[in-house]
């Protein structure tokens, strides 16, 4: 494939590999695609139409919302709730699963999606974006509840994101590989730009919010003062720390050159087990991470063997280049 396929024509050859297709994932990734543009579209001009700033309300998990974060999350339920490709959704602002309206028809896939990850960074012009994960509804299901969600992130079929910086990028993998894809704005297409993304195995870069340091665990605490202390420590070697406050951010930054990314388990009631979501955060961005060479771990379980126990449940989440993520889970065992 060149550097001009664009991502309709890149699934539909995907999809030309597997005889037993149906065609219904590839609609659904472009009908993914059709609401991150229009997203993107509204982060852009944000600060010029007035949507920037705080709502009056606060979503599921108490937090308060972006006006950004119920207008994103409404683009993405009405680009996807007729298409007859789900069965139902899931997403970070609405407590529960989102049904198909009766009058539209059903599909064979369920989504989970946060419409706007990093949405505190809107007032101050950093990256924000989408974050979404496929699974296949049960078979026998023709409604689902939450329990129909409540599987391993090893039963995705597709995971992504969108990142909303300098230029909007779409990052996906079905299970073959990650390949990244750029938004012209010229002609609206997603072109294929960073075709089987690989995470290089050693690194000398971590993203973690050193504002928790007192709340963390032992294995984390040894890991990060092993990094500060650079080539004056143990790993003889110096460190570059990073902190978008954006997992999407942090994410690709890892995709394109390493790293490792930490938002762990720590002792603040606040977080209550962990801080990343694991339906529609940590799952969908494990898997991407696995497929480009990485791992995500909790520091004690791979993060795509756990079993939702609800549809907001958290996690902690340490993922990026493997030979920095197996040295913190060794922390962990000892």
């Amino acid at each position: 494939m060149n550097s001009h396929t664009n991502l309709t024509q890149f699934i539909i050859e995907q999809q030309r590999t597997k005889p037993q297709s149906t065609g219904d994932l590839s609609a659904l990734i472009n009908d993914i695609a059709s609401a991150c543009k229009k997203i993107s579209h509204l982060v852009n001009r944000s600060g010029i139409i007035g949507i920037g700033g705080a709502s009056e309300s606060e979503n599921v998990q108490g937090e308060v919302q972006k006006e950004l974060d119920i207008i994103t999350n409404d683009v993405m339920v009405e680009h996807l709730n007729w298409t007859g490709h789900l069965a139902a959704m899931a997403s970070e602002e609405i407590e529960d699963i989102i049904q198909i309206p009766e009058q539209q028809p059903k599909g064979k896939y369920l989504i989970s999606f946060d419409p706007l990850d990093g949405s505190s960074n809107i007032d101050i012009n950093l990256s924000v974006g989408t974050i979404f994960s496929i699974l296949k509804c049960p078979e026998g299901v023709t409604e689902p509840t939450v329990e129909a969600f409540k599987q391993p992130g090893t039963e995705q079929v597709c995971a992504g994101f969108c990142v909303y910086g300098p230029t909007t990028m779409m990052i996906i993998t079905t299970g073959n590989g990650v390949d990244g894809f750029t938004l012209d704005q010229d002609v609206g297409e997603f072109i294929l730009t960073h075709p089987q993304m690989t995470i290089p195995e050693d690194t000398a870069e971590f993203a973690i919010n050193m504002s928790n340091q007192r709340f963390w665990e032992p294995p984390v605490q040894r890991y990060i003062d092993e990094c500060i202390n650079g080539v004056d420590g143990v790993r003889e070697k110096d460190f570059n720390m990073r902190w978008v406050a954006s997992m999407v951010a942090e994410v690709y930054r890892v995709l394109t050159r390493g790293g490792v990314f930490l938002y762990p388990l720590d002792n603040k009631p606040s977080t209550n087990g962990g801080k990343l979501r694991l339906m529609y955060e940590a799952s969908p961005m494990s898997f991407i991470v696995e497929q480009a060479g990485g791992i995500s771990s909790t520091g004690r379980d791979r993060i795509m063997e756990l079993t939702p126990e609800g549809v907001h449940q958290r996690v902690p989440v340490i993922l990026g280049s493997k030979n920095e993520v197996e040295r913190i889970i060794s922390y962990h065992q000892k």
